[in-house]
């Protein structure tokens, strides 16, 4: 499994070049982190992968995962994971709810609570189940958010600032935890981020501006 991008290139629709001739690979259980300031393409670059780009954007070059061209395909059926800075849990749904919501259509009534419920234990958070979002921690719904994205089963994990809005001490054990997750679940994974403190140890990176001498390191 690995999502890759080869000569990749997005304009915004009045002609302006965010970046051009991109090309880099990410194996299974690997992250890569994209970093650079502000505005320079790194959310845009995951809004492609995922197949959200806005109608401001335009792109060319090829977009694949395990082999399979993605380019045309609309987003819900890429097999793509998001997190984001803000969790996104539903408001309205309890913590268990939120959990079996992100579970395959195939997986049927009593089941999706069953399996909503493992995930909590898992994650060491059962007691949390019949809470709501705002009734809960920022950490434990940065956990829950997580868990989410990965009980959909994604063949590939993006991932937007994560941690950018959680304290110093609760970033660095929920980094760590996060990595833990991604290895586990033996998928690729991208991550944008403007912060050294962000990059996990042992992963890839690549720095705006990007370029060939970097995208061989992105290869190797």
């Amino acid at each position: 499994m690995s999502i890759c991008l080869e000569n990749l290139a997005i304009r915004k629709a009045s002609g302006e070049t965010l970046f051009s001739s991109l090309n880099m690979c990410v194996e299974k259980g690997d992250i890569l982190c994209l970093m650079g300031p502000s505005g320079c393409g790194k959310s845009t670059l995951l809004d492609a992968v995922a197949g959200h780009l806005s109608d401001e954007f335009r792109y060319s070059g090829t977009i694949t995962l395990d082999g399979v061209a993605l380019d045309n395909m609309p987003a819900h059926k890429r097999d793509v994971g998001i997190l984001f800075q803000d969790d996104l849990l539903f408001p309205h749904l309890s913590v268990w709810e939120n959990l079996a919501f992100a579970l395959p259509d195939a997986i049927k009534g009593a089941e999706r609570k069953e399996r909503a419920m493992q995930a909590l234990k898992n994650i060491a958070l059962t007691a949390l189940a019949d809470s709501f979002p705002d009734q809960i921690s920022g950490g434990q719904r940065a956990r829950i958010s997580l868990t989410r994205m990965l009980l959909a089963k994604p063949k590939v994990a993006l991932l937007d600032e994560p941690f950018s809005k959680l304290d110093k001490d609760l970033r660095t054990q929920f980094r760590d935890w996060v990595v833990e997750q991604l290895k586990d679940a033996n998928i690729p994974a991208l991550m944008v981020t403007h912060d050294m403190a962000d990059i996990p140890p042992g992963s890839q990176r690549l720095t705006w501006p990007w370029n060939a001498a970097q995208e061989e390191h992105v290869y190797a």
